[in-house]
């Protein structure tokens, strides 16, 4: 009996007064790092990139806000009703949202030789032909007629055309200030439509204007970055060698909404 109580109080496993015995606790044990940051994989970073790319659209692109005054209203409905009473279609829009919408009628109601036929009636019935057999009659084919075109381009037609400032060129082996440079067209912008740029503004302007007031211009657009310039004294080239004719429309077309070449026939 002795013996047994001896060899229990030596026992390794019974708490002594040197010795005591450690409590276990249900605590999780908890790791010295807190966290660690590593580099994201290739495929994590290009499949991010990729994602990026594609969940922002061509339509989150800066549009041009025009303040148009009392004198650009005035000029913007005065163009438009000429447009309308021109193709035979009214609308009951104002401003510059009433022409882009005659234009846009005028687009799909007719073909590309009427459009450009009809635009050029609606510029007759704009602008007097009194007026404008004068202006041909005082300011004769030179330097100054060209250059006083383009400087009365970018003061009296940015509500038409947007904000435009005249430029150098070459002509006849010399420089003048024959150019107009269009920064962002307001006509394009507003339509992202190529066919109606080339059929709607650039074909029948550049025929009128050098049949109304004896001066040839060449309408150069860059559906790039939507600007344009008008050469004043240069020759536009024919339809078959007109680059801009070989352009397929802008993927944003509110036209046709096709991006192809048959946008501008």
């Amino acid at each position: 009996m002795e013996a047994k109580l001896l060899h229990q109080s030596l026992s390794p496993f019974m708490p002594t007064r040197h010795h005591p015995r450690c409590r276990r606790t249900n605590k999780p044990l908890r790791s010295p790092v807190l966290a660690v940051l590593t580099r994201p994989t290739k495929k994590i970073v290009e499949i991010a990139e990729k994602t990026t790319t594609t969940t922002r659209p061509e339509e989150d692109a800066i549009v041009t806000k025009y303040e148009d005054n009392w004198f650009d209203l005035m000029a913007t409905n005065h163009l438009s009703r000429s447009v309308q009473a021109a193709i035979g279609i009214r609308n009951k829009k104002s401003g510059y949202e009433g022409l882009v919408e005659a234009a846009s009628a005028a687009y799909r109601s007719f073909n590309p030789t009427e459009q450009r036929d009809l635009v050029i009636s609606a510029l007759d019935r704009a602008f007097p032909k009194p007026i404008l057999n004068m202006i041909r009659t005082l300011l004769p084919r030179s330097k100054f007629t060209r250059e006083y075109f383009a400087a009365f381009t970018t003061v009296f037609f940015s509500w038409l055309v947007g904000k435009c400032e005249v430029r150098e060129s070459e002509l006849d082996g010399r420089r003048e200030k024959n150019v107009v440079h269009i920064k962002k067209c307001r006509f394009l912008e507003e339509t992202n439509c190529v066919g109606m740029c080339l059929n709607l503004c650039k074909m029948p302007c550049q025929t009128f204007i050098k049949d109304s007031l004896g001066v040839p211009v060449n309408m150069v657009p860059n559906f790039d970055d939507m600007s344009c310039q008008m050469v004043f004294g240069q020759d536009p080239p024919a339809i078959s060698d007109d680059p801009a004719f070989k352009q397929p429309c802008i993927k944003l077309c509110k036209a046709k909404q096709k991006h192809s070449a048959t946008c501008t026939n």
